[in-house]
């Protein structure tokens, strides 16, 4: 017994001499591009409650600043190059700037009467800019409503909340169709409608209130009403205020057979926290608006006042990574004064102004186009927020933020392709996707030098 043990003993240690060590797994971060994600359908900004007229000479921008403007939040190669215009359905609140002219004015009669609907052609310059997005290429056009007219409304008013009457309910969905056929008239679809904008906040502007159950019922009204109408428009649901709080909507309408069915994209906002979980939902999932909340306009890259730059870079990457979505779209573009948009306008005069929160938002939106995909990332340092896409065009990006105070090196493993000759750019204090020599490729192992508290893109092509 005891020469069968020996015997055994032996035959395990030379065993264990002649079998091959398990390959390590690289030290640094490893991205694999073979692999995919989620689709990305694009990055965005609203120009809402008539700041797009603003663009187009209403405080005294001139036509040559207004290019400059445009070619900030919409060029692919002089800017932005964002590629999802949210549009406000009209409101007729009184107060200037801060309103969206409406087509319906007036009550018809009752919900059963023939509506008399007006179109201006302009919608506060949302046309205009819809017509000039369209130019530069943009294909999603998100036109969403803040509130119903005030007369379908149990408040009677557009604003401070109120709830859809159900006795409206055919006569609102009706009148949602019927913008987005003025748009069409124009020359311009509207690829995503939505009929709610934080249906669970009650603001004193316009508003309006739906619970998750008031949402489904409406929902049966109005995906009907848009297969009747032959439009190629999909619906959205429901733009509420917290991306915790879009959950109860987004389960409510995967439990309703005919709810899902009309909706093709679940939209949340993240004011009240950050996109700390995934939406319950296989449909498409966008990140519908947001910016950091203040009263000051700021142009800091780090201040750590939690309305600069790296605090929006920060929030795409874990909306991206940990929320999933599929979209990102900021608030607004431009606006006056103490604006949390990406650029102030000048109030009045023919000036601009231009934050580090545009670039942040730039830094992703120039490179990761429409119809990209997020791929697979593995990292073990905690400094270190990673992010890769690989493009339909064939081009891959990589984006790291390093939230160290100090500058480090990390040698990438990639899967996939490599580039001998990749690009490199740099967001900080003082850079603004300026190109920078900090990478370099040998094999499959990218090895980047990343600045501390700074945002460092890399494109492979």
């Amino acid at each position: 017994m005891k020469r069968l043990t020996l015997l055994t003993a032996v035959v395990l240690a030379l065993t264990s001499l002649s079998a091959p060590t398990p390959a390590a797994d690289p030290p640094g971060p490893v991205v694999d591009f073979r692999a995919a994600l989620q689709p990305i359908d694009g990055f965005g900004f609203s120009m809402a409650f008539q700041r797009a007229d603003l663009l187009y000479g209403a405080r005294g921008l001139s036509p040559a600043k207004r290019r400059e403007v445009l070619d900030l939040l919409l060029s692919k190669e002089k800017g932005a190059g964002l590629s999802i215009l949210r549009l406000g359905i009209g409101s007729s609140t009184d107060r200037v700037y801060d309103h969206m002219p409406t087509i319906l004015p007036t009550d018809p009669g009752g919900p059963d009467a023939t509506p008399t609907y007006v179109w201006d052609g302009w919608d506060g310059g949302q046309v205009r800019l819809a017509k000039d997005a369209k130019a530069y290429g943009v294909e999603r056009f998100f036109a969403d409503a803040w509130s119903a007219p005030a007369f379908m409304k149990t408040n009677g008013s557009e604003n401070d909340g109120g709830e859809l009457l159900p006795a409206w309910r055919q006569a609102y969905a009706n009148y949602l169709v019927q913008y987005v056929k003025f748009y069409q008239r124009e020359g311009v679809r509207i690829t995503d409608l939505g009929f709610t904008n934080e249906p669970d906040w009650t603001a004193t502007y316009a508003s309006m209130r739906f619970t998750p159950r008031q949402a489904v019922d409406f929902l049966k009204v109005l995906g009907p009403t848009v297969r009747a109408s032959g439009l190629r428009t999909g619906i959205v649901c429901c733009d509420a205020a917290g991306w915790d709080r879009q959950v109860a909507y987004t389960e409510a309408i995967e439990a309703d057979p005919e709810a899902d069915r009309a909706v093709r994209t679940v939209t949340g906002h993240r004011y009240s926290g950050p996109t700390d979980v995934p939406q319950p939902t296989d449909k498409r999932v966008w990140m519908s608006e947001w910016s950091p909340d203040g009263t000051t306009w700021n142009e800091n890259w780090d201040d750590g006042s939690g309305y600069d730059g790296l605090t929006v870079a920060a929030d795409i990457q874990n909306t991206l990574t940990v929320g999933n979505a599929n979209a990102y779209v900021y608030w607004t573009g431009a606006s006056l004064g103490a604006t949390r948009g990406l650029i102030q306008l000048a109030d009045p005069g023919d000036a601009y102004r231009v934050s580090k929160r545009y670039w942040a938002l730039a830094a992703f939106s120039r490179f990761i186009r429409p119809g990209a995909v997020r791929v697979p990332v593995t990292n073990t340092d905690p400094a270190l927020k990673i992010t890769a896409f690989r493009n339909t065009g064939g081009s891959r990006v990589i984006e790291i933020l390093n939230t160290a105070t100090t500058e480090t090196s990390a040698a990438f493993t990639l899967r996939g392709g490599h580039d001998r000759h990749p690009d490199a750019y740099v967001t900080d204090g003082t850079r603004s996707i300026t190109p920078a020599d900090v990478v370099s490729v040998r094999g499959t192992t990218l090895t980047a030098t990343l600045a501390p508290r700074a945002l460092t893109t890399i494109v492979l092509d």
